[in-house]
């Protein structure tokens, strides 16, 4: 089982619950340096983690790793969040964005098709989010590539289901995970900008959600019991959190709308 983005958050969790179940867990990360921290999370947690060093956005990489491992079980985790208005977002930052969380992990499920073909199974996770389904302002391109991550998602799902492979769609609501201080530090790169004022009381909510937000084990026994299930959902909405946005977003568009821009001051 291949777990990409695996040295901390939801794919380091998720790498150690695979191997606590028994499973031959391999994680990806992207230096010697976080390999270290994988391996020595595995050694306390008492089991056993191989690791890869993968950057998802190498295509040539990505073939390597999967031909070697083969996996029967990929987890698409690697990611970060790029938090920031529209207008703030240059070319090259969206593109960015964009290869890592929606061209790499479909490059990755594509080269691993043909193996799990042959043994007539596998299992394909992707890691979305409620940002899959819901959208907020300054969160518009990372909203976009799991928006996209969603659509893609569930067109493959149909395309190999007569070849025994399943896809699966996780959408966390918010945990403790390093996405946090990713976000964090792109508003920091945006001093100057005409939203400073509404980035600065989306920080204070963010850090006050921090205080409750859940332990990314819960993440990981989901994607777990996905894998392990001959007949897994479409999709797995975890926390209440993302359940309760999801409820929230029935409300009508006018009225989020002015929500968002009372809450953010816009």
């Amino acid at each position: 089982m291949l777990i990409t983005g695996a040295n901390s958050g939801i794919g380091l969790a998720t790498a150690l619950e695979l191997a606590s179940r028994g499973c031959q867990a391999v994680g990806t990360v992207r230096s010697p340096a976080k390999a270290q921290l994988l391996e020595a999370a595995a050694r306390s947690a008492g089991v056993e983690v191989r690791t890869a060093i993968l950057d998802v956005n190498d295509a040539d990489a990505c073939a390597r790793v999967i031909d070697e491992y083969r996996p029967h079980a990929l987890v698409n985790n690697a990611g970060y969040a790029a938090t920031g208005a529209v207008e703030d977002v240059d070319d090259p930052e969206a593109k960015q964005l964009i290869e890592t969380m929606l061209v790499a992990p479909m490059r990755l499920a594509r080269l691993a098709i043909p193996h799990m073909r042959r043994r007539k199974r596998g299992t394909i996770v992707n890691i979305s989010s409620i940002a899959g389904r819901v959208t907020v302002p300054f969160n518009g391109w990372y909203q976009a590539c799991k928006h996209g991550l969603e659509a893609v998602s569930d067109a493959l799902r149909v395309e190999v289901a007569r070849d025994g492979i399943k896809v699966v769609l996780v959408e966390p609501g918010g945990f403790r995970t390093g996405i946090w201080e990713n976000s964090e530090n792109s508003l920091q790169r945006r001093k100057g900008s005409r939203y400073s004022s509404a980035y600065g009381r989306l920080q204070q909510t963010t850090q006050r959600m921090e205080r409750i937000m859940g332990d990314p084990a819960t993440v990981a026994k989901v994607i777990a019991r996905a894998i392990e299930a001959k007949s897994p959902h479409a999709r797995y909405l975890v926390g209440y959190d993302a359940r309760a946005m999801v409820v929230l977003d029935r409300v009508p568009t006018a009225v989020k709308d002015r929500i968002s821009r009372i809450t953010l001051g816009l």
